[in-house]
């Protein structure tokens, strides 16, 4: 495995490779590795033939400086854990390397990001789509994965590649949880012991009212999670919506769509941990 701090070199790295015909995986990640992200290289290194992991801590999408300031940065660590998933290289730039100049592209894909996430980060998905562009005409990689923890992220992610368009396919991934349901996330690293104890009580609310909903009516089951949190010890709710899976707008029955997938985000402390759960699914 090989660790590349700039464009050039990466470039260099890659295109003998795709003059061979082969086909690459690309991983964009803030850094701050787990088993979550874990789960997304070993998939890339079964569907590819190289796997690239980015590892860079994207300022543009960060409304908060505070939350920029405070977000883990375990390089070393990073490049352990992905040399044992099998990552052929690791993109870690300098902020100067990707942004030698500020980036005054602006995407906006309504109504997809302009709820939830996007209506309490502002900017949020404007920087997101910012990095993930450039890494998609960086590396040029025939696959990209995300989780689907970020399920708004990923949507929107899906629809800046329709309509930018770039050629390559979009990979979801499952949500990697710990042995307790709460969902994988570098900012757990934030936790300390008190809190964590207090956070599975939000990956309990969801799972709890997947069944809650089979005998209520959306509204209540709505409601349900939203109580649920608020009785919780040391956790605030920003938001929970039952959404359309697709459009991401607010569903307010069952048999409105095929797709209903529950997304919340909470406050334990100051770290801010999202989440979601599928109530209803079609392939």
């Amino acid at each position: 495995m090989k660790l590349v701090q700039t464009i050039n070199a990466l470039r260099a790295e890659l295109e003998p490779l795709r003059k061979e015909g082969k086909t690459i995986g690309l991983v964009p990640t803030m850094g701050a590795l787990h088993a979550g992200h874990a789960s997304l290289v070993k998939r890339a290194v079964a569907e590819n033939d190289v796997v690239v992991v980015s590892d860079f801590v994207n300022p543009t999408q960060f409304n908060d400086k505070n939350d920029l300031l405070k977000y883990p940065r375990t390089l070393d660590a990073d490049c352990k854990l992905l040399e044992a998933c099998g990552a052929a290289y690791v993109f870690a730039p300098s902020v100067e390397e990707i942004y030698p100049e500020p980036d005054t592209r602006t995407f906006s894909y309504p109504p997809l990001d302009t709820v939830m996430e996007g209506k309490y980060r502002p900017g949020h998905f404007n920087g997101v789509c910012q990095i993930v562009s450039k890494l998609f005409l960086i590396v040029e990689p025939t696959r990209a994965y995300f989780g689907e923890k970020d399920f708004q992220q990923l949507a929107i992610v899906r629809e800046m590649v329709r309509k930018y368009p770039f050629d390559l396919q979009i990979v979801g991934c499952p949500i990697v949880r710990e042995d307790d349901g709460l969902a994988l996330s570098s900012r757990n690293a934030r936790l300390d012991s008190v809190q964590r104890r207090q956070a599975v009580q939000i990956s309990k609310a969801l799972f709890t009212s997947v069944d809650y909903g089979k005998t209520h009516v959306l509204s209540e089951t709505k409601r349900f999670v939203e109580d649920s949190i608020g009785r919780a010890e040391g956790l605030r709710l920003e938001y929970f919506e039952i959404v359309d899976g697709n459009t991401l707008q607010p569903v307010h029955a069952w048999d409105e769509s095929d797709y209903i997938v529950g997304c919340i985000t909470v406050f334990c402390g100051d770290v801010r941990l999202i989440d979601n759960i599928k109530y209803k699914y079609k392939e």
